[in-house]
């Protein structure tokens, strides 16, 4: 997957002319690679947050922008922080569910270091706070309201985060933070497009 993304990475360099991107794109092959591998992952040293903020959120939405309409606009960084904590909230759920492994194991994630119940709580701030970005796009987007219908779906997974007392409880969870971004995601590309 690195080398189909480093490809696709090298036609859009190609197509655009765009040369410094190639250093965009190592620094994601490089990110990725360095979540788990290595001597020192940093995903065990609770910054798997952090970098998943930046690489799925700020990185991806804003590069994009930048690739399609060669400026970035504000509208690019509000949606990437928006993304970028919804990617936050998966991997923080995950996190939670492999907590006392991960502790035994000696991997030290976000959710290791906070502790149970301080990590089901950054957890719901993941998943409302995009709700709370949203309200900028409602003010310049007609239909950008709709994209509230995604509360649907990250509800049931805050609640059921915060209550969860089995791994399977938040595997569900887990589904619905992913099928949750998706909607948030989705709609807010419509909202903005049309």
């Amino acid at each position: 997957f690195f080398a189909l993304a480093a490809a696709a990475g090298l036609g859009i360099v190609w197509r655009t002319g765009l040369w410094w991107l190639i250093a965009v794109g190592a620094a994601c092959i490089l990110a990725a690679w360095f979540y788990t591998g290595g001597k020192r992952p940093y995903g065990y040293a609770g910054l798997g947050e952090l970098f998943v903020f930046a690489f799925f959120g700020i990185v991806a939405t804003a590069g994009t922008t930048f690739v399609l309409a060669g400026t970035v606009t504000a509208e690019s960084w509000i949606a990437g922080a928006a993304i970028g904590v919804m990617a936050c909230a998966a991997l923080m759920v995950n996190n939670i569910r492999d907590l006392a492994q991960d502790k035994l194991a000696g991997k030290r994630t976000l959710a290791v270091r906070l502790g149970d119940r301080a990590s089901r709580i950054s957890y719901a701030v993941f998943m409302l706070l995009p709700f709370v970005l949203l309200a900028f796009f409602v003010i310049f987007y007609a239909n950008a309201y709709l994209v509230y219908f995604a509360l649907l779906a990250a509800l049931p997974a805050v609640g059921i985060t915060l209550t969860a007392k089995t791994a399977p409880e938040l595997v569900i969870a887990l589904r619905l933070t992913a099928l949750t971004a998706l909607a948030f995601g989705l709609g807010l590309g419509w909202a903005i497009a049309f």
